[in-house]
């Protein structure tokens, strides 16, 4: 699947997206296996209230299946104005 990152979580990992080869049932299990790659990750991740999810476009929880996603985006929360 592809893993998109934005703002500052982009600059964290140093990447906009990324292709990758998951087992992981849910959103919140893709995130244990980002996080334990690499420190950049673990830092990226180490806040989730800090940040917001997108599965397949659509705005979604943490605890979201992953079963036939195609796309995950990490961001933080939005504000308007």
């Amino acid at each position: 699947m592809d893993v998109l990152y934005f703002a500052w979580v982009r600059e964290r990992i140093g990447l906009p997206r990324e292709r990758v080869e998951t087992e992981a049932a849910t959103v919140a299990d893709l995130v244990e296996e980002l996080r334990a790659r690499e420190e950049r990750y673990a830092m990226a991740f180490a806040d989730l209230a800090a940040l917001r999810v997108a599965v397949d476009q659509e705005l979604s929880d943490f605890d979201a299946p992953l079963a036939g996603v195609r796309e995950v985006a990490f961001f933080p929360p939005m504000t308007g104005g």
